[in-house]
């Protein structure tokens, strides 16, 4: 990381975790039905187990340009040492109920493949810029099979559409594997660090049951694999700023 000071002293760094309803911790609870906010998210996991203070400016349903926005004005304020960045869910995401409605249509990921390129190679190097280090994060793989039954909510109708759009239901893995690979080329053509968050769900033979039902959201497990991820990432990067040498990772059931 050359021209950054690493330096950060004996209280750590300011952290910002720019990102959507995954670093925001949202989880779906079976038992209530509906979207919550989960206490032990990666996030405050973190909290415990880095020097410094750790600003989670996520939201649900952000995408890179929404967040990106938001990140100059917190940047400004915040004056943060590092930024985790955390985007592509929303991104590759199309809106199912108009498929649904009409597949011979033609339809558009929230965020345009280019766009998301330009838009985060351009974010990495304006923080690199103000001596900002920023850090990038896959993207955990999705269950393609239950997201296909979330997005069509059960409705054989909207399900036969849908898959008249797609083609495959294998597709939609295919489709968030391209924006994933997409925050690996910026990683390397823009010579910034990022996390395996990808790679530490397929080192599971059964990633899936660290998802929610909705086959996108990471499960409390899932968090607990992210945090222990990113621990390993600041541990073999930046040891000191970690508590206690990195000593004492989240357990999670494997």
């Amino acid at each position: 990381m050359g021209g950054f000071n690493l330096d950060f002293g004996d209280d750590g760094a300011k952290y910002i975790v720019s990102g959507d309803s995954i670093s925001k911790g949202v989880i779906y609870d079976e038992v209530r039905k509906k979207y919550v906010i989960l206490e032990d998210n990666y996030v405050s996991l973190l909290q415990n187990k880095l020097k410094g203070a750790v600003r989670n400016t996520a939201r649900f349903g952000n995408t890179l340009l929404k967040g990106i926005s938001n990140l100059k004005k917190d940047v400004l304020k915040e004056k943060p040492n590092i930024v985790l960045i955390e985007y592509g869910g929303n991104d590759c995401d199309f809106n199912w109920n108009e498929i649904a409605t009409n597949p011979e249509a033609e339809h558009y990921p929230k965020t345009d493949f280019n766009m998301f390129e330009q838009m985060l190679t351009e974010t990495v190097n304006e923080l690199k810029n103000q001596q900002i280090i920023p850090i990038l994060m896959s993207l955990p793989p999705l269950n393609a099979d239950k997201y296909f039954k979330w997005v069509s909510q059960n409705d054989p109708e909207a399900e036969r559409n849908i898959l008249k759009w797609l083609g495959s239901v294998t597709k939609i893995y295919w489709w968030q594997e391209r924006y994933n690979s997409t925050i690996l080329k910026v990683s390397e053509l823009t010579k910034t660090k990022y996390i395996d968050v990808r790679g530490a769900f397929l080192e599971h033979p059964d990633f899936t049951k660290f998802l929610c039902s909705d086959g996108i959201h990471p499960n409390r497990e899932g968090h607990r694999i992210i945090c222990d991820k990113v621990v390993e990432f600041v541990k073999s990067n930046y040891r000191n700023l970690l508590r206690d040498g990195g000593a004492g990772q989240v357990a999670y059931e494997s």
